[in-house]
C-alpha cells in the first residue's frame, strides 16, 4: 500500500510468484538450488521487513538483491542463514528447510556478511585455514585452496599479515574468500565490494563469475546497478521488504529505461572524511546532497 492505494504487481514478478507457488517441491528441487515461498519477516504485528518473497534460482545464476538500506536485503539473508527466525513462508536450500533444518542447510552455504565479522589477531592465511578446516576440506587440499582464493581475490602478498592492519578493501577480499573455501554450492554475498577501490573492485567482479561459472550459485545484494549488470544473470529491486521487478540486467533497462539519471560531484571539506574509505561518518556535505535529492525529486 502506498498513498492509500494497492500498487499493481509487476508482471515479472507475479509469473515468478506463480511459478513457485504453483509447482510442486519435488520439481522445483529439480531445477532451483534455493527457493523461497511467501518468505516473511516481521518485527512487530502488521509491520513486514520482508514480505511474501517468491523466488527459484538454480545452480549456475548470480542473482542479484539491488536496493537502498532498509530495503530487505540483509534481513533476507539472516534468515537464510539462521541469523533470524523466519516469521512465516519458508525458504529451502537444496531441499533443505531454513525452518525446520537450519544445520543442513548451513552446511550448504558460503555467507559474505555485510560488516566483516574477522579476528584482528589473525592472519589472512590463518583465517582461511580455519574456515577450512570448519567446512571440512580435507587438510591436504587447504593450502592449495587457500592459494587459489587468495590469487583470484588478488590478496596473496597480505596473507601473511594480521587482518587487523588491512585496508577496508582488503578485509572485504578476506571475507569474501571465507564464504568460497571449501566450493559451497550456494554462496551468499552481501554487499562484499564494499569500501573497494576500481580496480580490486574489477578484479572481484571477474573471480565471481570465475566461480559461477562453476555451477555455484550466488546470491549478492547491492546498491550498485553497475555491479549487477556485470555479475547478475537476473536482478530484483527490493522496496519495503518486497519486489518490485524481476529479470535479467538488460530486460529491465529495456522495460524501464525512462527518465533522468543525475550525478553529483560533491566537494569534501574535511580532508578526514575523504581518508575514511568506508564513511563510518558521513560527511556533512553528503547528508546535504542526500536531502536536496529527497526533497526535490519525488
Amino acid at each position: 500500500i502506498e498513498n492509500g492505494t494497492a500498487e499493481e504487481e509487476d508482471e515479472d514478478v507475479k509469473t515468478e510468484r506463480q511459478r513457485i507457488q504453483n509447482t510442486n517441491f519435488e520439481e522445483l528441487f529439480k531445477t532451483d538450488k534455493l527457493v523461497l515461498r511467501d518468505l516473511c519477516k516481521s518485527y512487530t504485528e502488521g509491520v513486514f521487513a520482508v514480505n511474501k518473497l517468491n523466488l527459484g534460482v538454480p545452480l549456475g545464476e548470480c542473482f542479484g538483491l539491488l536496493g537502498i538500506n532498509g530495503a530487505g536485503k540483509t534481513t533476507t539473508f539472516k534468515m537464510l542463514t539462521g541469523q533470524l527466525p523466519v516469521s512465516s513462508g519458508d525458504a529451502y536450500v537444496n531441499g533443505y528447510s531454513v525452518k525446520s533444518n537450519i544445520k543442513k542447510v548451513q552446511q550448504e552455504v558460503g555467507y559474505c556478511p555485510q560488516f566483516d565479522a574477522l579476528l584482528d589477531q589473525m592472519t589472512g592465511r590463518e583465517t582461511l585455514r580455519m574456515f577450512a578446516r570448519l567446512r571440512g576440506v580435507p587438510e591436504s587440499r587447504i593450502d592449495e585452496s587457500i592459494k587459489t582464493i587468495a590469487d583470484q581475490l588478488l590478496v596473496t602478498t597480505h596473507l601473511d599479515k594480521q587482518v587487523g592492519k588491512y585496508s577496508g578493501g582488503n578485509k572485504r577480499k578476506i571475507s569474501t574468500g571465507i564464504a568460497l573455501i571449501g566450493d559451497p554450492p550456494l554462496v551468499l554475498l552481501d554487499e562484499p565490494t564494499s569500501g573497494m577501490d576500481p580496480v580490486a573492485r574489477r578484479h572481484l567482479w571477474d573471480a565471481l563469475n570465475s566461480v559461477r561459472d562453476t555451477g555455484r550459485c550466488i546470491i549478492l545484494t547491492s546498491h550498485s546497478m553497475e555491479e549487477c549488470e556485470a555479475l547478475c544473470t537476473r536482478i530484483a529491486i527490493m522496496t519495503n521488504g518486497t519486489f518490485r521487478c524481476l529479470g535479467s540486467p538488460q530486460h529491465l533497462k529495456s522495460k524501464f529505461s525512462e527518465g533522468y539519471s543525475i550525478v553529483l560531484r560533491i566537494s569534501l571539506s574535511d580532508t578526514e572524511d575523504i581518508e575514511d574509505e568506508n564513511f563510518s561518518q558521513v560527511p556533512h556535505e553528503m547528508d546535504r546532497a542526500h536531502q536536496f535529492i529527497l526533497s526535490t525529486f519525488k
